[in-house]
């Protein structure tokens, strides 16, 4: 009904997002001071099972803004991170902090590298101060490959991981047998 073939105002729908209708949350930008009582509320009301996926370079670390004296420097700082994107490039400078939102995390950790400049390097792979990937200094869980990547190729990642978590369960239940 939601389709761009139906005008749901027409109907009289309005769409009013819940987050008591969710079990995902994406974090995806810089999180500032004013903003972390409105994500951690958020985060409060959604039902159990809960995911947090923080994604890209602003939301793991403050990114461009991360010396800002407004920016929290990172979701894990105010929910519990289950899923980390980095996203672009990753450079000697970023490393540490890379690494350091990937020891932050609560097990179990779970990493999807999105994009080509998060797999490999991407267009800047031959410079002095990039990382040929994310992969040098975390553990990657699933790859998704796209310069930039659609959100297809996201949910396609995710799912992927969803199957991969699927058979480690079933793999600790058998081994607990």
């Amino acid at each position: 009904m939601a389709a761009p073939r139906y005008d749901m105002d027409r109907f009289g729908v309005v769409f009013r997002a819940s987050p008591r209708q969710t079990d995902v949350i994406i974090v995806a930008g810089t999180v500032t001071n004013k903003m972390a009582t409105c994500v951690r509320k958020v985060y409060d009301h959604m039902p159990e099972p809960k995911w947090v996926i923080s994604m890209g370079s602003c939301a793991n670390y403050g990114g461009y803004y991360h010396y800002s004296y407004s920016v929290l420097r990172g979701a894990d700082r105010i929910i519990p991170v289950d899923i980390y994107v980095p996203g672009g490039t990753v450079t000697n400078k970023m490393a540490t902090c890379v690494r350091k939102v990937y020891d932050h995390m609560p097990e179990p950790k779970w990493v999807i590298s999105m994009g080509s400049c998060a797999n490999y390097g991407g267009y800047y792979h031959y410079s002095y101060s990039v990382l040929r990937g994310a992969d040098r200094i975390i553990p990657v869980d699933i790859y998704v490959p796209g310069c930039p990547p659609t959100p297809e190729a996201l949910l396609y990642g995710v799912l992927q991981l969803q199957k991969k978590v699927k058979r480690l369960r079933h793999f600790q239940m058998w081994y607990r047998k």
